[in-house]
């Protein structure tokens, strides 16, 4: 089948609006994969289907992929290999999620963890601060962030000509040096 005959996934039904046990076939994936606008998938038992959205949206786990000519695609979050993090207070916790966001790094927060894609860098500046840290296998499910779902990599410059102070007389600027045109 080329993409043109493939059925059309054309609107997400979100996790809790509509029955599961519905659903035509089932799509693991992981968060990537979850943050596309037009893609291939082929479904668990076999049925191949084309995404087309509007936009780019970050499926969830539960979601549902509506197609044109009937039916849903059930969307499951496949576990990846993630850093959870925890803290010694609650204070710490939060701390700690705000060094993660000042870097603008993609992060799910849970009641008393943290959890984000596994870096060395960050994970070394991490147990610097006290963070107890470990390896594991779990969906992931970031929070959107002030930049949007788009915003997924910590390598991601904005050009949205602001600067952050970080303390200790340490400054670095986002004027354009690294522009990036996003999709809006």
């Amino acid at each position: 089948m080329t993409e043109d005959t493939l059925p059309r996934a054309i609107k997400v039904l979100p996790a809790g609006g509509w029955v599961e046990r519905t659903a035509r076939d089932t799509v693991t994936l992981d968060f990537d994969d979850r943050f596309r606008r037009r893609r291939r998938y082929v479904g668990a038992q076999g049925l191949a289907f084309l995404l087309d959205l509007e936009e780019a949206v970050a499926l969830r786990d539960g979601d549902g992929l509506l197609l044109e000519a009937g039916g849903v695609v059930l969307v499951r979050a496949a576990p990846e290999p993630l850093v959870e993090i925890s803290a010694e207070t609650p204070e710490r916790l939060a701390r700690l999620a705000w060094h993660l966001g000042n870097r603008h790094l993609p992060t799910e927060i849970r009641a008393d963890t943290l959890l984000i894609r596994d870096d060395h860098v960050i994970v070394a500046m991490l147990r610097g601060l006290g963070a107890l840290v470990q390896q594991v296998q779990a969906p992931f499910n970031p929070e959107g962030g002030a930049y949007g779902e788009h915003n997924r990599h910590h390598d991601h410059a904005h050009g949205h000509g602001h600067s952050h102070d970080h303390g200790h007389d340490h400054h670095h600027d986002h004027s354009g040096a690294h522009s990036h045109d996003h999709e809006h």
